[in-house]
């Protein structure tokens, strides 16, 4: 049964938290009901970074992780390792491989992966933007980090195809101590880490199948 509020004003808030992933309606007034428990300067706050946060967060021209400049501290970075990108699907994964402390080089953060039972196509995520990357002739290595899932199997086999103009340059994946059918974002940092020290060729993954 659906709760009645009796404060329309309570109803809206409670009816935008329940909007956000993984929250459901009784923990969004939970949440509510603690913003209205704190003083008006705890709750201004809060709403103004969201706000300030839609406004100004923007994309690095040259990975797509998030930024707050045109290029991301990552990209910007004269110590990183240019020649080597690792392509991630989202900006989380980003996060779990930078915190391994393993990954030396720059990202590439596609925004999705290929699922065709979801309508998302290579030309819905940023594919053509890597190839262009790799075209420049800077990158020898690109490490495929995605999820161990159909649709990441999927995009990583697009992403070689797709690469395959470019002899030269080493595509590798990570070791399989990412278990099938785990997300980068749920894996332990030290099994992460351990994927990335031991990756292997890409072409390796299926000539043995």
């Amino acid at each position: 049964m659906e709760q009645e509020f009796a404060s329309r004003l309570l109803e809206n808030a409670v009816s935008e938290f329940a909007q956000l992933p993984g929250i459901g309606r009784k923990t969004a007034l939970r949440l509510v009901l603690y913003l209205l428990k704190q003083n008006e300067e705890v709750a201004t706050r809060f709403g103004e970074s969201i706000i300030k946060l839609r406004k100004e967060i923007r994309y690095c021209h040259v990975c797509h992780n998030i930024s707050e400049t045109e290029t991301c501290p990552i990209c910007a970075n004269p110590s990183r390792d240019r020649s080597t990108v690792c392509v991630v699907e989202n900006v989380k994964d980003v996060m779990s491989i930078e915190n391994t402390g393993q990954h030396h080089g720059l990202y590439h953060v596609l925004g999705g992966l290929i699922s065709p039972m979801d309508g998302i196509g290579p030309q819905d995520i940023e594919i053509e933007s890597l190839a262009e990357r790799v075209k420049s002739g800077e990158v020898k290595e690109v490490i495929l980090a995605l999820s161990a899932t159909m649709e990441g199997d999927t995009t990583n086999f697009y992403i070689y195809r797709k690469l395959a103009p470019y002899p030269d340059v080493k595509i590798t994946i990570l070791a399989r101590g990412v278990s099938v059918g785990n997300e980068i974002e749920y894996t332990d940092e030290l099994t992460l880490g351990r994927s990335i020290l031991n990756r292997t060729l890409f072409s390796d993954s299926f000539s043995r199948d």
